[in-house]
């Protein structure tokens, strides 16, 4: 708490940048006075997952661009614990696909929600689609031309 102001803290990759973000910001805005978004570095999701799609100066860009947060900062790590000291965040918002990974919080006096993302949109799943509908449209091009054409010369 700062002053007698609620604060907000919610962090993220956020990359593709999707509704269900949108949501999840949405919803930790309502919960308090104050919302502070923690953007995950390059660095530290490549530590966990793959790499984002999205360049991290592009993801915080978009971060502070949006209505909701009032703060907008870089996240270099996972640990939270220093965060609270520093920023006195009273609850924290992640999705819910991290469930008890942040439990840890509790013992510093922060509320700690799970967002539900439900059924739908994910970074994951975009890129899967992504990737999936560029496969396809690779298999369709390439079955125009037989494999065993002979060419005489050059195209260049």
């Amino acid at each position: 708490m700062i002053g007698n102001k609620t604060v907000v803290y919610t962090s993220g990759t956020f990359d593709m940048l999707h509704i269900n973000h949108l949501k999840m910001i949405e919803y930790a805005r309502a919960l308090g006075d104050i919302l502070i978004v923690g953007v995950n570095t390059d660095e530290l999701v490549a530590s966990y997952k793959s790499e984002p799609i999205i360049p991290f100066e592009e993801r915080i860009a978009l971060m502070k661009a949006i209505k909701g947060p009032d703060i907008v900062i870089p996240q270099k790590t996972l640990d939270h614990s220093e965060k609270v000291e520093k920023l006195h965040f009273d609850i924290f918002v992640v999705g819910d696909d991290w469930t008890g990974k942040y439990d840890y919080l509790k013992e510093q006096g922060v509320t700690v929600v799970y967002f539900p993302y439900g059924e739908g949109v994910s970074s994951s799943e975009l890129k899967n689609r992504i990737y999936d509908n560029y496969k396809k449209l690779q298999d369709k091009a390439n079955s125009h031309f037989p494999i065993d054409i002979e060419t005489k010369g050059s195209f260049c």
